[in-house]
């Protein structure tokens, strides 16, 4: 059976991006605080996606945003955009970060993507890992935020 376009937990809004640059920034797993509040996990995987790149297919008139500042380690307004129906959250944007957007990897449904394209390349705020998680071998490690881009990175080698 062919996997549908991402998509919330109840389908309701439906995303679309790019799989390559310029569009696709960074794929990363991030490890503050904010990060495991918010996934309600140790740690959040996630990739960046450039305006105008991040578009909807359906349900932009079912998303809902929560902003705060209070919890964030960079002191920036992180927005949260939700889906109203299932409450999935679809991507995070910063106000210290304009034009990028954090897209929450669960919401992709071909999950062979989890193990190309969208594989994560960069693991960030690795000071605030929990002790019993171990580096990700081969994956670039960085204190803090990264506002890299290995894709840039790579095509620079060449």
């Amino acid at each position: 059976r062919p996997k549908q376009p991402p998509t919330c937990f109840c389908g309701a809004v439906q995303l679309k991006f790019p799989l390559q640059g310029p569009g696709l920034v960074e794929t990363f797993i991030c490890h503050c605080v904010d990060c495991r509040k918010v996934s309600v996990s140790m740690f959040a995987t996630n990739f960046t996606i450039a305006d105008p790149h991040l578009t909807y297919t359906r349900g932009r008139d079912n998303i809902t945003a929560y902003s705060q500042s209070r919890t964030i380690a960079t002191d920036n307004t992180m927005t949260n955009y939700f889906c109203k129906t299932c409450g999935t959250l679809m991507y995070r944007a910063s106000s210290g970060y304009k034009g990028l957007n954090f897209v929450r990897m669960g919401i992709v449904d071909d999950y062979r993507l989890h193990e190309t394209k969208l594989k994560p390349r960069v693991e960030q705020f690795v000071e605030e890992r929990v002790a019993w998680l171990r580096p990700v071998e081969g994956m670039k490690q960085v204190g803090g935020m990264w506002v890299g881009s290995t894709f840039q990175e790579e095509s620079k080698k060449e």
